[in-house]
């Protein structure tokens, strides 16, 4: 007895070294809580994992992309950044990784960053010939204008968005004028989602800007349209993008690409499996959308949003650890 005792013992204490030595393995760790709602939930998804599966002392800092990612290269902190909107800053973040001050870890959105125009679901389920941009231009009377029912409208965000120049320079590119179409400014991000939302409830046509992973996409089912042609990455640097530029052409909305980024120093000393989920953790945007929906109508926090995330839907993120991880995981929430 008293050696069984004695074993059982040194297996604890041995247990117990393993995972205190995991523990300093990864030490503290500072993840950059962006202040939009996708990156936060994200952010904290990462500190609870991090902290309940791998016995780490994770910390939220507040961040934006430029600051954080510039931050990230010239200071070495914070040690990550779960949703690196990397198109935004393609020189500076090449810059850090070709340094080797920076890691590229997982896609956080594996589908992408997507913009572009949209139309209601059930507008599609009625007309199943509508598939693109052009398809609409040839139905304004499914899209009324609610100043001149007599044209068709197309929605358009808030001065001063990148999407809404983008918008301004397509309606020309596709002829939507000719086509009968006025573009409308909403005015706001809330004029944008209050217009969609009319919409959807009266059941009525509704075309313009919006983009993903959204709250909005996650209550209202969607459907992108087609651009109807192949990207052209020069041509959407010269024209589209550029707001006086006076002969835009059609042309397909590129994905944003939307990485975790890792500085060096912390995927050194984290240690082969904080990394490894690092570069597994990647999620699509219709579970983003929901779980936004919920966060919204629930009026929840970024942190009561990744407990409801990881409660819910065991099938996505166990994946992205080991069995062990995942039943300390659980095991916490």
């Amino acid at each position: 007895m008293k050696k069984l005792l004695a074993t059982t013992c040194l297996a604890v204490g041995l247990f117990g070294l393993g995972s205190a030595a995991s523990a300093q393995e990864c030490g503290d760790v500072t993840i950059a809580n962006m202040n939009w709602q996708s990156a936060e939930v994200l952010a904290n998804v990462d500190k609870f994992i991090l902290t309940e599966g791998y016995g780490c002392s994770a910390e939220l800092v507040v961040g934006d992309t430029v600051p954080t990612i510039t931050s990230m290269i010239e200071k070495g902190e914070p040690d990550i950044a779960p949703e690196g909107w990397v198109d935004l800053l393609p020189d500076v973040v090449n810059r850090g990784l070709q340094e080797g001050k920076l890691v590229g870890a997982a896609l956080s959105l594996s589908d992408g960053g997507v913009q572009g125009w949209w139309v209601p679901k059930y507008i599609v389920d009625a007309n199943p010939d509508i598939k693109t941009i052009d398809d609409v231009l040839k139905h304004k009377e499914l899209f009324p204008d609610p100043e001149d029912p007599s044209k068709g409208a197309i929605f358009n965000g808030p001065q001063g968005w990148g999407g809404t120049v983008v918008t301004t320079q397509l309606y020309k590119a596709y002829g939507a004028e000719a086509a009968g179409f006025t573009l409308v400014d909403t005015g706001s991000a809330a004029g944008l989602d209050g217009s969609i939302a009319k919409a959807y409830e009266r059941k009525q046509g509704w075309v313009g800007y919006y983009w993903a992973p959204t709250a909005l996409l996650g209550k209202y089912e969607m459907v992108k349209l087609d651009h109807g042609v192949t990207a052209d990455p020069a041509e959407w640097k010269r024209c589209n993008t550029v707001a006086d530029c006076p002969d835009p052409k059609k042309n397909d909305w590129p994905k944003d690409k939307v990485q975790t980024l890792v500085t060096k120093s912390f995927a050194d000393r984290a240690g082969p499996a904080v990394m490894d989920y690092l570069k597994n953790r990647s999620w699509q945007n219709d579970t983003v959308n929901k779980l936004m929906a919920w966060m919204t109508d629930n009026q929840a926090s970024g942190e009561e949003g990744a407990k409801h995330f990881l409660e819910e839907n065991p099938d996505i993120w166990t994946k992205w650890v080991s069995p062990e991880v995942a039943e300390k995981v659980k095991a916490a929430l």
